[in-house]
């Protein structure tokens, strides 16, 4: 049988306690997974640059970049990796903000075991799918490509709106939809949707 693929989740708080109790709960109630805890959203962007994670989870509001803003800046450049957004006062509209730009989920602390745990657990499942795994072989210009796409438009739009020959998106196109396994435009659009792609954007 083969071994279990490690999962990799970074969690932003900046309370230490609160990073503490979350990571222990995860690293012991996970199986085979990390846990890399950091206290404001700029530390984990930095990590994300050069670093995998299969999964990240913030709170809304954290020192300095918040934990939307940060949703955003993730959801832009890996759109792919799945993001989770708790907050101790959230709003109905921080709430639908977040969903539309891209979070699996909105939950309010405190982050309770019996809530928190099974919405992880999903999470984990849906990141080491298969849409997901050949979401990760996207190259820049094919994600850059890929969101216009998402957003309905023709190609030789994105080719104006890009500064690209129709040529060069064309060809990203089938390459796109050789990778995500889409067999016409519509599916590779839902594709797109089910690795975390927004529609709107």
């Amino acid at each position: 049988m083969a071994e279990k693929e490690k999962t990799i989740i970074f969690f932003v708080d900046d309370e230490t306690q609160v990073c503490r109790a979350v990571s222990q709960m995860l690293s012991t109630q996970l199986e085979n997974c990390e846990v890399r805890t950091f206290d404001d959203a700029d530390s984990c962007l930095k990590v994300l640059r050069n670093h995998e994670c299969d999964l990240v989870i913030a709170d809304v509001n954290l020192p300095g970049t918040s934990g939307l803003e940060l949703l955003e800046r993730v959801k832009w450049g890996r759109p792919q990796l799945s993001v989770l957004l708790f907050s101790g006062y959230a709003d109905v509209p921080m709430a639908v903000r977040a969903i539309k730009s891209g979070a699996i989920d909105f939950i309010e602390k405190p982050l309770d075991e019996a809530t928190f745990l099974p919405l992880v657990r999903k999470a984990v499942k849906n990141c080491h799918s298969d849409d997901i795994n050949k979401g990760k072989t996207l190259t820049r210009s094919e994600i850059r490509i890929l969101r216009e796409v998402v957003k309905g438009k023709s190609n030789r739009e994105i080719a104006v709106d890009l500064r690209r020959s129709v040529r060069t998106v064309e060809n990203h196109r089938h390459r796109l939809m050789h990778k995500l396994g889409a067999k016409n435009a519509v599916d590779l659009v839902k594709k797109a949707v089910n690795i975390g792609f927004t529609v709107e954007d």
